[in-house]
């Protein structure tokens, strides 16, 4: 087993560190530059394929020209689905959450109620079972 380990010093897996990590950059930008380019609505088809066929030839030249061409867009792109997403959460969350609200809001007029005097003690304890029942 040492025998091994002699016969690989520690430059050379530095060196083999370093490389895995770049192809996981890689790989990474590859998955960004894709993802990004196939949910684009604003360019037609066969943009989309001179883009792959782009930066399958020339994969690094091909992903970072597409992010200096379209990074700013890309951003763009990105908060508008962060939004959507954002206001369909939301939006799940109201609608899931909405009985529980009128509830509140019920039992937080009675109490309004009761503070002014129009209602008694009785009748808002009464409001109250009803609500949370």
């Amino acid at each position: 087993m040492t025998l091994a380990a002699s016969d690989y010093p520690l430059v050379d897996l530095m060196w083999t560190f370093l490389i895995f990590f770049g192809l996981i950059v890689e790989f990474w930008l590859l998955i960004t530059v894709f993802a990004d380019l196939f949910r684009r609505h604003d360019i037609s088809g066969w943009l989309k394929t001179a883009w792959v066929v782009f930066v399958f030839v020339v994969p690094i030249v091909g992903a970072l020209v597409y992010l200096i061409s379209q990074g700013h867009g890309m951003v763009e792109r990105g908060a508008r689905e962060a939004d959507r997403a954002k206001q369909d959460t939301d939006q799940y969350i109201r609608s899931v959450a909405a009985p529980g609200y009128k509830g509140v809001d019920e039992i937080a007029r009675g109490k309004e109620l009761l503070d002014r005097g129009a209602i008694s003690q009785e009748e808002f304890d009464q409001m109250k079972r009803r609500v949370l029942v």
